[in-house]
């Protein structure tokens, strides 16, 4: 279990390079401290270009022996700076959790797209290998940059899916109940076998679809897998588990024999429905490619997941991750851990966003389960199941998953409240987990009929945050309107601010930002957004998970970003050079190269100007008399919230166990208690 002491900033490495490039220049600069002068010194008769070309050779050299690696950390490097511009905070938790040497598998929540990849790549100090849908893969930019991190390509059946001919429009649910009467005696080793018989009106059964192949329904992510194919307009699908846990791989290696089996219909609906086709991958391919790397002892990172989306809770997790796991410990007979990696985005679809990064406990293989795998069938999928669902629990320990959006913002302004001195990032994911997870348990204890002391509360904090929104302050900004008084020498709180002093600190910052960010960001900026809702709304038509395509936003402007601001220094670098003597051209390569550093300094100006207006903006308000005395309520409201809302989490906690009691709670273990009692109450209904 992560510690406080185990929270690190991805600043700590920026460090080191920024004190290495300094230095670096430091020696360069000085003829007394450069080596390169230092030697020629005391040996006079080497001439500069020697030392030059016997570099350029040993460079090449190494570049060629070692060029997938070099290319790798030039991407890391890149990414780095990329996090540093587009998220204004990115924090780690349970980096000690991560394995120094030895085959890792990561496995991490697909919550913004390929910024997944960028994020977990840059906060991970182990050389990295992901694995990509071969579509995303096959783009032109995304494309050169997947070759740079070893990514391997993945043929997803969704990607080349296709609209089936006709409609569905008649579903039987039918029992195959076994024949063998040898086993009347012993009920309990009855088999049977649940499918879906689906007819169809004008459809192409026979035509279109393949045993294995799988046909999936408007909304829903999963498919159901082709059994048997009869006709044009008769065909049987698994009806046993809607295949959430398990892929083509393992359910197919489960269906039991059809010749001892008598069917029987016991019930049928007609819905007319319109559905997709999913032709089966082969992935023996990228499985060979896959437990190459974990033979030597290199580490892989994927999505169970499968794709990415804007929910606010796990989608269900595809086999993958469990048969590479079995797969791997099979050939090389070592028992890769599974390490939960936690992508907490906050405003995440924009620029300047945070992210905290936390890496769970690892999990592996039980060596009891081996020989249920090797023997496919039902054993297998079973096997698959039993590490889909610990992966599963380790995913929840390392996130915060709501219900829906509006339950995830109520959960965080209930936290803050609660907790308002400072606390560490570590302690901020375990209160918003316990807060998200007792919300849960209050649900399920109130049986669908929550008391009214609850519901009242809720809706105070939901017009508490409107009000904040209305408004357009932040909780933390309350607390400092608490001397709101009226004397006879004015607002005594306006004059404390020293107001004149702060618009003339906010006025500097906009004309030291005004320049690099008029004609450096703003341009790329705008094109940037529209770019990105246009691509957003594309997202969303094709996709069956997505709710409002919020997690592809920033995926799209850092991509665009890339090709355009580099785009646009060359043409202001060109501009120059044809505008300019031929003489200025040191000049000109200056103010070239100074164009990053320029754009940079943009941003975090930019940045430092909307923090002050934001701080500026309730004491700004308060000139206004309808804004001033709904500012002039806040303080008092929050504290008596606060004080309300602890005293309902004081009586109300002992009867939520240990999601109240607990200090240092276990959270994997407390999931996989969750998903248990669950479980067990299903089997009672």
């Amino acid at each position: 279990m992560a510690s406080p002491s185990q929270v690190s900033d991805i600043e700590h490495d920026f460090t080191k390079t920024q004190l290495a490039l300094f230095f670096s220049i430091l020696i360069l600069a000085v003829d007394s401290l450069n080596p390169v002068k230092i030697f020629q010194h005391v040996f006079p008769q080497v001439a500069t270009w020697h030392i030059a070309t016997i570099s350029t050779i040993i460079m090449i050299y190494i570049f060629i022996t070692e060029m997938k690696q070099l290319l790798y950390y030039s991407v890391k490097i890149f990414f780095h700076s990329i996090l540093s511009i587009f998220f204004r905070d990115v924090k780690i938790i349970g980096h000690r959790n991560i394995p120094h040497y030895g085959p890792v598998i990561f496995a991490g929540n697909h919550a913004n797209q390929f910024i997944d990849s960028v994020v977990l790549m840059s906060t991970c100090k182990r050389t990295v290998s992901f694995l990509m849908a071969e579509i995303s893969y096959n783009l032109m930019l995304v494309g050169h940059i997947a070759w740079a991190m070893n990514v391997v390509p993945v043929k997803r059946a969704m990607d080349s899916a296709f609209k089936g001919s006709g409609e569905i429009v008649e579903f039987k649910l039918v029992i195959f109940d076994d024949d063998d009467d040898d086993n009347d005696d012993d009920h309990d080793n009855d088999v049977k076998e649940v499918r879906i018989g689906i007819k169809g009106k004008e459809t192409k059964f026979t035509s279109e679809l393949r045993v294995k192949d799988k046909i999936r329904f408007p909304g829903c992510p999963n498919g159901l897998k082709v059994i048997v194919v009869h006709s044009d307009t008769y065909m049987e699908v698994n009806g046993i588990d809607l295949p959430s846990h398990h892929d083509n791989d393992v359910s197919s290696k489960s269906k039991p024999s059809s010749k001892s089996k008598t069917p029987s219909v016991i019930d049928s609906i007609q819905t007319p429905f319109v559905y997709d086709v999913l032709k089966r991958t082969d992935h023996a391919k990228v499985f060979e490619k896959v437990l190459a790397k974990l033979a030597c002892h290199k580490s892989i990172a994927l999505f169970p997941e499968g794709g990415s989306h804007d929910r606010t809770d796990l989608l269900p997790l595809k086999a993958g991750v469990a048969l590479i796991a079995y797969s791997s410990f099979l050939e090389s007979g070592v028992n890769a851990p599974i390490i939960p990696v936690g992508l907490n985005y906050f405003r995440g679809h924009k620029i300047r966003g945070r992210v905290t990064v936390e890496y769970g406990r690892p999990i592996y293989i039980d060596p009891v389960t081996l020989p249920d795998f090797e023997a496919g069938g039902e054993r297998r999928i079973n096997a698959c199941n039993d590490i889909l669902e610990r992966i599963e629990d380790s995913l929840r320990s390392v996130i915060v998953s709501a219900p829906d959006y509006q339950t995830l913002k109520l959960i965080h302004t209930a936290r803050r409240l609660y907790r308002s001195k400072y606390v560490s990032t570590y302690e901020k994911q375990d209160l918003s987990r316990r807060f998200a997870e007792g919300y849960k348990r209050l649900l399920l204890l109130a049986k669908g009929n929550p008391p009214e002391s609850w519901l009242a509360l809720q809706e105070r904090l939901r017009n508490y945050q409107k009000e904040l929104d209305d408004l357009g302050i932040f909780d933390y900004q309350v607390p400092g309107l608490i001397n709101e008084r009226i004397e006879t020498y004015g607002d005594v709180l306006l004059q404390a601010m020293r107001l004149p002093f702060r618009i003339c600190e906010l006025f500097l910052l906009i004309l030291v930002s005004l320049i690099p960010s008029l004609f450096l960001n703003l341009p790329v900026g705008i094109i940037a957004h529209y770019y990105a809702i246009w691509r957003r709304e594309k997202h969303l038509k094709i996709s069956k998970v997505k709710i409002r395509g919020m997690d592809t936003m920033l995926t799209e402007k850092v991509l665009l970003c890339i090709v355009l601001v580099p785009s646009l220094w060359i043409f202001y670098g060109l501009v120059l050079f044809f505008r300019s003597d031929s003489t200025d051209l040191p000049t000109v390569m200056f103010v070239f190269y100074s164009f990053p550093l320029f754009s940079y300094m943009g941003v975090i100006s930019t940045e430092a100007g909307m923090i002050e207006i934001k701080d500026l903006r309730p004491f700004l308000k308060r000139l206004f008399p309808s804004s001033r005395k709904r500012l002039m309520k806040l303080p008092e409201e929050r504290m008596q919230l606060r004080k309300d809302l602890r005293r309902f989490i004081h009586d109300i906690g002992p009867k939520l166990g240990d999601v109240y009691s607990e200090k240092d709670l276990d959270w994997a273990d407390f999931q996989k208690s969750i998903r248990i009692s669950l479980k067990e109450g299903k089997k009672d209904v």
